[in-house]
């Protein structure tokens, strides 16, 4: 049967959620973003994909894009992602990249350019899992609590700034910012009644949910807000019950990693985005 397409995140979600839900970890990003668009509704067309084998096989496969923006692969086998490779291609010849783990991502950027190698890492982060939580001890100075309408502007900023330092488009935030603060998603670390950093959390979906974003402003970090924050809302998130809590890390940053597995996550796989040369 190969792969099918399609704009209808209910279609995609019936189809698809045997196999997400198989690994809902390692599907947290294709979980959380057509539940946002299921719930939420889309700005823009968005393309879902899933794959089978054969026509009586299951689903094995899944992926998502809103263009122009690069399509993010689900966990799927070689054979899926090189055969993504030409409905994309008629779709959109000039993409010029992918994300996805590690392997899948390198099949299909193998695909596209026709060699080995024809690629360039423009990016890799590290998903893991919490085990035992160890909040900090010594904690900072402040107190956890979930944001309130009168933090948006504030909070909108920050989730501005957040983009800016990770390389994503800019947009007015406002909107997202608000729908988790009336959803209870979006922490603070408080000190003296000002908010010194945050933390927000997806929902939860086939029993996953994943920490994003969490941030601190410059001036204010290394004084242990950030993971203050992150280890308040892990514990609401798995009190809440989610039976696995997840975050990404850029793997550049030692410090984040390092601060995310004192606070009891652990590895679970790595992933990249690839931007396509020649």
């Amino acid at each position: 049967m190969g792969w099918q397409l399609t704009e209808d995140v209910g279609e995609f979600r019936t189809a698809a959620d045997p196999c997400l839900a198989r690994e809902p970890a390692r599907s947290t990003l294709l979980l959380t973003i057509s539940e946002s668009f299921r719930v939420n509704g889309a700005a823009t067309p968005v393309r879902f994909g899933y794959w089978r084998e054969s026509d009586d096989a299951p689903v094995t496969a899944g992926f998502v894009q809103t263009p122009p923006l690069r399509p993010l692969l689900g966990p799927m086998p070689d054979r899926a992602a090189r055969e993504l490779v030409p409905v994309l291609r008629a779709l959109d010849p000039s993409l010029d990249s992918v994300q996805g783990e590690n392997a899948c991502a390198e099949a299909f950027a193998a695909e596209w350019t026709g060699r080995r190698g024809g690629w360039r890492v423009s990016h890799q982060v590290r998903l893991f899992r919490l085990g035992e939580l160890t909040p900090p001890d010594p904690a900072p100075a402040g107190r956890a609590r979930i944001a309130a309408a009168d933090d948006l502007p504030l909070l909108a900023g920050w989730m501005s700034a957040f983009a800016a330092d990770t390389g994503q488009p800019d947009e007015d935030y406002r909107r997202a910012t608000a729908e988790r603060i009336v959803a209870s998603r979006l922490w603070l670390w408080d000190v003296a009644g000002a908010p010194v950093s945050m933390a927000s959390v997806s929902p939860v979906v086939a029993g996953q949910a994943r920490v994003a974003p969490v941030y601190t402003p410059p001036r204010l970090r290394g004084r242990g807000y950030g993971g203050a924050v992150t280890a308040a809302v892990s514990r609401a998130t798995r009190d809440a019950g989610a039976e696995q809590v997840l975050l990404f890390t850029d793997l550049a940053n030692r410090t984040s990693n390092a601060l995310y597995q004192r606070l009891g996550y652990r590895p679970l796989t790595d992933s990249q985005a690839l931007t396509f040369e020649g």
